[in-house]
């Protein structure tokens, strides 16, 4: 008996790859072999969802709705002028009264919620010199907190009050300036209040003139700390330091500096050498005409 071999006759038709009606296949897959790729991912995708969502509700738990739980900050908080102009350049001429309005109505705004009605409505009239201590009870909170009074009145000729024009239109402009804001930051002990300086830098030291502080030698006063956060304390203000340029030259460019100091805050660390510093440029025209 002769054995013969079964013989497969190639027909030179490939199987459709799309769909094949012979094994009603799709895309080389069977309907249950798609259902079982697709009912994997689908399980796979809801789990990772899920630890997605446990692991954010486990962060929520550990955050505190008043003040940060990790706190990573410079050692000295930075410092801003108002007004700022454009790129810290205050520039304006004495005789046209369109180039420095925009700065007095900038001031005009910022120093609005520090109107005396207003600071006597919402604030209290603390002791100077002392920290401004409200401590929670445990696990009562003391919310909300409350907050010194910073009287407009205290900028004196820098308040706006007197001189609407914020002494620009005389050529001897003011200038405020505020330090940033940061939670349970201390700035000064043994009773001593930071302070303010300026002066100009090296190549104009000789174009700045005489300057005066408002408050008193430019003093950020302790009973304005520690802040404790924009929801604890609603209504706190913060304090200012103004600086007035009584005789500085003019039609000259002026390179300012002003910093803090304190017994607690250093300028100029290592990872910010323009902490607890402000650098800005003051330029006054006035024609002689």
């Amino acid at each position: 008996m002769n054995n013969k071999e079964d013989e497969r006759v190639d027909t030179g038709v490939k199987e459709p790859y799309f769909w094949n009606p012979r094994t009603h296949e799709f895309l080389g897959r069977t309907a249950s072999s798609w259902g079982l790729i697709l009912l994997f991912y689908l399980v796979f995708y809801i789990f990772l969802g899920g630890m997605f969502v446990l692991t954010m509700y486990v962060m929520l738990l550990t955050l505190d709705d008043y003040k940060p739980t990790y706190q990573d900050r410079l050692v000295t908080p930075g410092m801003m002028i108002r007004p700022r102009g454009e790129a810290m350049e205050i520039l304006y001429n004495t005789k046209d009264t369109e180039s420095f309005d925009i700065y007095a109505q900038t001031l005009n705004n910022f120093l609005e919620s520090y109107n005396n009605s207003l600071q006597v409505q919402n604030n209290d009239e603390c002791p100077p010199d002392n920290y401004f201590i409200q401590e929670d009870s445990g696990e009562v909170r003391n919310n909300p907190k409350r907050s010194c009074q910073f009287n407009r009145s205290t900028l004196e000729e820098c308040s706006g009050i007197t001189d609407r024009t914020y002494g620009y239109q005389k050529g001897q402009p003011c200038v405020l300036i505020k330090l940033n804001r940061v939670i349970g930051m201390l700035p000064g002990k043994d009773g001593q209040s930071p302070y303010v300086t300026c002066g100009a830098k090296k190549e104009d030291s000789d174009a700045i003139g005489e300057l005066a502080y408002y408050p008193p030698n430019g003093t950020f006063n302790l009973m304005y700390f520690p802040y404790y956060g924009k929801k604890a304390q609603l209504n706190y203000s913060q304090p200012l330091v103004a600086v007035k340029f009584l005789n500085i030259s003019l039609n000259t460019d002026v390179n300012v500096e002003c910093k803090i100091n304190s017994n607690t805050l250093k300028t100029g660390g290592e990872r910010d050498k323009f902490a607890g510093r402000v650098s800005f440029k003051l330029r006054i025209t006035s024609p002689k005409n």
